[in-house]
């Protein structure tokens, strides 16, 4: 189904790149600790991981920088570009998460920064069963993401990912592993794709 609205990031960006990472970069000089997200990855001691709607590729950056072999893919160009800039030897694609084919698959893919809710409205569904077929068998599909009126909700999601065959492994509030808060505004949710066919 192709959506009948365009993709609400590119819709209502507002910064540069180098002007998105500049927030994190005060942050990190600050001495605050900025990769929540690749810590909370890692966790799970992927070797490969995708960096699904990576932006200037921060969370993938880091990954990589920790060993981890690293693709990112997202739909803006300028954003890719700083991605491009500060990590060179990362495989960054230029691609909607939609329809993107890699020709490969991988132990996790992350979705960080609220890439589930500035997708195209009508393409959620599109995108997670699309990434999901990147994930290898017992592969993670990481996504956090704000819980607001009118956005996707937590059910919502979850109906998505199991269609998508994806079964909820664990959910917390924060990157940092608070405990779920049902009555909370943020998700981070971790689904996992069966390990075989017979799951």
């Amino acid at each position: 189904m192709t959506p009948d609205r365009p993709n609400r990031w590119l819709e209502n960006r507002s910064v540069s790149g180098d002007s998105y990472d500049a927030t994190y970069e005060r942050r990190a000089a600050a001495g605050e600790n900025v990769h929540g997200e690749a810590d909370f990855v890692e966790r799970f001691a992927p070797a490969s991981v995708l960096d699904a709607g990576c932006g200037t590729g921060r969370v993938g950056r880091e990954l990589a920088r920790r060993g981890l072999d690293v693709v990112g893919v997202d739909l803006d160009a300028a954003m890719l570009d700083t991605a491009r800039q500060k990590a060179p030897r990362v495989d960054w694609r230029l691609a909607d998460l939609a329809t993107v084919d890699l020709a490969r698959s991988f132990d996790a893919i992350v979705m960080a920064g609220n890439v589930m809710i500035f997708l195209a409205p009508g393409s959620e569904a599109a995108v997670v069963a699309n990434v999901t077929r990147h994930l290898e068998p017992g592969g993670l599909l990481i996504a956090g993401f704000q819980i607001m009126p009118g956005q996707l909700s937590i059910e919502r999601y979850d109906e998505i990912a199991g269609l998508a065959g994806l079964a909820l492994a664990e959910r917390w509030s924060t990157w940092d592993r608070d405990g779920w808060d049902a009555n909370g505004d943020y998700a981070v949710s971790v689904h996992r794709r069966p390990a075989s066919s017979t799951e």
